[in-house]
């Protein structure tokens, strides 16, 4: 049967109702890029039915006649325990782009992490307000790499969050079908000038634009001399995004890091890798508090958002939903999905037994 269609973003019940209405507005090889991961998709999907999988003791007989949200992110209060993800090109769903996405995060009031990639300045986007971190890819020219961590911390940015799995753009062969190209009015404002003329512009003939692009941006030889580098810079909290080995996040907090946001980019990197759920557990023991745990990859409605919390996460990042919102109704639309998200985080809350962020750290997984 047919999945009923999203009329206006005040009927819309769940995130996915969001996901079916932005698929219906978009261009076919735009949704593509938005939705797609990489090779067989195999760890796109395995997001999913991992997180699907973790089920939640809830406990009973406690008071939650008041429920609370709110929480410590890089130790700072956000009503949620929820930062926007870091994701590029928000202009491809919208004219309004990251300056819309920035205005709802901040009515929010939860962090938006404004990519390198972003088709806004950083500069312009903490013009809106709220707290904004500033997401770095490593770049082959290592003193813009640095040049955009002063940029950040000029334009007033909390945090900077260093992705660590893309030393290039996983084989997204929805893209690769499609001869994908970044539209003329759509750039990667932060490391390119003028409005055109970027190889991510250039159509070819059998590969993505945007992962050329990327490939001729990004430094593959980012290491963790690259990252001691960083710490020396910033005073600004520091993140790695993409970690996945218990190894890693030892090391990362031996070098000073802040916190790990344990994530296989959404299923867009190498395909196969462990579902980021599944990595949770190991990552919260190896780090032992010394550190803050964010996950990222499938995160679809506040009961996923339990359910890291109960695995030992901090928070989440939320990327796609976003940009479905984005899509569908502009600044609104994105405030609608993280309404939705905040009412679907204290019934779960409740439900389990628990009135506070906090206390879900305490109930158990089955």
């Amino acid at each position: 049967m047919e999945e009923p269609g999203l009329e206006e973003p005040a009927t819309a019940l769940c995130l996915g109702d969001f996901e079916r209405a932005a698929a219906s507005v978009l261009p076919p090889d735009v949704w593509d890029f938005v939705t797609g991961g990489s090779g067989d998709e195999s760890t796109l999907d395995a997001n999913r039915t991992a997180l699907d999988r973790v089920r939640v003791v809830s406990r009973v007989l406690r008071d939650v006649s008041r429920v609370t949200t709110d929480a410590s992110l890089l130790g700072r209060r956000a009503d949620l325990p929820v930062a926007v993800a870091p994701i590029a090109y928000h202009r491809l769903v919208h004219p309004d782009g990251e300056f819309a996405t920035a205005r709802a995060a901040k009515a929010a009031g939860v962090p938006f992490t404004a990519s390198t990639l972003s088709s806004v300045p950083i500069e312009a986007i903490t013009q809106v307000g709220g707290t904004v971190w500033f997401q770095l890819y490593w770049l082959r020219d290592t003193e813009q790499s640095l040049d955009l961590v002063r940029r950040a911390e000029d334009a007033g940015c909390r945090a900077i969050v260093l992705t660590v799995d893309v030393p290039w753009m996983g084989r997204r062969l929805r893209d690769v079908r499609n001869r994908f190209t970044l539209p003329g009015h759509v750039r990667a404002a932060n490391i390119t000038t003028g409005a055109t003329g970027t190889t991510a512009h250039r159509r070819s003939a059998d590969a993505s634009a945007v992962a050329v692009h990327t490939s001729q941006a990004f430094s593959p030889s980012l290491t963790w001399s690259s990252v001691t580098a960083l710490r020396r810079l910033t005073s600004l909290p520091l993140v790695l995004k993409g970690v996945l080995a218990p190894e890693d996040a030892r090391r990362a907090i031996e070098l000073g890091v802040d916190a790990v946001v344990v994530s296989n980019h959404g299923g867009r990197q190498l395909d196969g890798a462990v579902a980021s759920i599944d990595a949770l557990p190991e990552v919260v023991r190896a780090v032992g508090g010394e550190c803050e745990v964010l996950l990222d990859s499938g995160v679809r409605g506040g009961t996923d958002v339990l359910r890291a919390l109960a695995l030992g996460a901090s928070g989440v990042l939320l990327g796609r939903p976003l940009l479905w919102g984005l899509a569908v109704a502009g600044e609104a639309g994105v405030r609608q999905v993280l309404d939705l998200l905040a009412d679907e985080l204290r019934d779960a809350l409740g439900l389990s037994g628990c009135d506070s962020v906090a206390a879900a750290a305490g109930l158990r997984t089955a």
